[in-house]
């Protein structure tokens, strides 16, 4: 068990934070992308919901 831990903390020194600025970044890019799929899904909804309506 011990020699479980001593493993786990060299793992743990050999890991690259990342830093505010590359975390702020992702941040923003991941808000963006599901910003974009959200309009897009909405959009597409909406499209269907006046193709069915068309068709009945």
């Amino acid at each position: 068990m011990k020699k479980f831990f001593k493993g786990v903390k060299s793992e743990f020194k050999k890991i690259r934070w990342s830093t505010k600025k590359e975390m702020f970044a992702y941040s923003v890019a991941t808000l963006f992308c599901v910003i974009i799929f959200a309009l897009f899904f909405a959009g597409l909804d909406v499209v269907i919901a006046a193709v069915k309506e068309v068709i009945n």
